[in-house]
C-alpha cells in the first residue's frame, strides 16, 4: 500500500487531537459563552496549532457545529422501543436529560449563536437541524414500516423538541416526566 492509499485508523493522534479540540471548545463556551474566544485560544487550550483547527474545521463556525453534533448525535441516539408512542416517549426523555445536564445550556446556546452569525452561522444552523431531522425521520420511518401512522419530522420537533427548548432557554421549570410524556401525549 502506498503513501496515499494510507487508510485513517480508527483511535489515534487524529481522534485524540478531536476530542482535545472538542474538550478545549465546550470548555471556553462553558466559561465565557460563544464568541467570546478565537480560533487561537481553542488551540492553545488543546496543545495543537491553529492551523490543525483551520486544516480540519475550516473556521470557528464549522467547529462549533462539528462540537454541537457531535455531542447531540452521542447524547441522544434514536430509541427502538417497538412503538412510535415508546420510542418518542424515549427519546424526548433522551432530550430532557442532555439539555438540563452539565452541558445542555450551553449547547443550546450555542445552537443559537450559530444561527445569529451571519451566512455560515446559517449554514451552520441549517446543518444541526439537517442532522436532528435525519435522525427523527429515520425513527418515523420505522414506525411507518410497522403499520402505524406518525407525524413528521418537523411535527416532533415543533411539539416535543420546541417547547423543552424554550423551557430551559428561559428557565421555566423543570422539564418533569409527566411534563414531557405530556408533549408527546399531545402530539400523538
Amino acid at each position: 500500500m502506498n503513501e496515499r492509499q494510507r487508510v485513517r485508523r480508527p483511535g489515534g493522534r487524529s481522534a485524540r487531537v478531536g476530542a482535545e479540540v472538542h474538550q478545549a471548545v465546550t470548555d471556553l463556551v462553558s466559561e465565557r459563552g460563544y464568541g467570546n474566544f478565537t480560533v487561537g485560544e481553542v488551540a492553545a487550550r488543546a496543545g495543537v496549532a491553529d492551523s490543525s483547527i483551520y486544516r480540519r474545521w475550516g473556521s470557528l463556525e464549522s467547529l462549533l457545529t462539528d462540537v454541537a453534533l457531535t455531542r447531540l448525535n452521542a447524547q441522544s441516539p434514536m430509541p427502538d422501543t417497538g412503538s412510535l408512542a415508546g420510542d418518542l416517549r424515549a427519546y424526548a426523555a433522551q432530550v430532557a436529560r442532555e439539555i438540563t445536564g452539565p452541558d445542555g445550556l450551553m449547547l443550546l446556546s450555542l445552537a443559537v449563536a450559530l444561527s445569529n452569525i451571519g451566512q455560515q452561522g446559517l449554514q451552520a444552523r441549517d446543518d444541526l437541524r439537517a442532522e436532528r431531522t435525519r435522525q427523527l425521520q429515520s425513527m418515523l420511518d420505522r414506525a411507518r414500516e410497522r403499520g402505524e401512522h406518525p407525524p413528521d419530522a418537523l411535527g416532533v420537533l415543533d411539539h416535543i423538541m420546541a417547547p423543552m427548548y424554550i423551557r430551559v432557554l428561559f428557565g421555566m421549570g423543570p422539564l418533569t416526566p409527566e411534563y414531557v410524556d405530556g408533549l408527546v401525549d399531545r402530539l400523538l
